[in-house]
């Protein structure tokens, strides 16, 4: 169970990833010793899952961003594991995840350009087993993106 102090850390790390274990400390009013142990003990107990960098697909290339919503066609038992095996194997794929209600399966793609992602969805997505329907979103602008939680 998390505690205030707990919290206090979780700010810190979200609002500066890359300040050490001592400036954390520091912020979240603790010495350095019992900050490095409940870092530690929240990195073991699955709190804090990754500490990483956030790259900008755009620098790299990749100016397109598509979100598919994915139906599928679940007459096949085992239509969903197969489903999202080859999922998996698709090129640019950022994410894959399991909705409720009309829509099976969200799933974000990157690609540098239309031809390319024109060449993923043929040759690859449109390959995926258990399809019923496909339909793709284009993001045309990020107004909010942030993976902070309201701690």
């Amino acid at each position: 169970m998390l505690d205030d102090t707990d919290r206090r850390i979780l700010r810190q790390m979200q609002a500066d990833p890359d300040a050490s274990v001592a400036t954390i400390a520091e912020r979240a009013g603790l010495s350095h010793a019992p900050c490095w142990r409940r870092i530690g003990r929240m990195e073991r107990d699955g709190v804090i899952i990754a500490k990483r960098a956030i790259i900008d697909r755009r620098k790299l290339g990749f100016e397109v961003e598509v979100f598919l919503r994915i139906t599928l066609d679940k007459t096949a038992r085992n239509a969903f594991d197969a489903f999202v095996v080859e999922a998996r194997k698709v090129d640019g794929v950022q994410a894959i995840q399991t909705l409720l209600g009309r829509v099976d399966i969200r799933m974000d793609v990157i690609a540098r350009d239309l031809a390319h992602y024109q060449h993923i969805y043929q040759t690859q997505i449109m390959a995926l087993p258990h399809l019923l329907d496909v339909e793709a979103l284009m993001l045309v602008s990020e107004l909010k993106n942030s993976q902070a939680v309201p701690i």
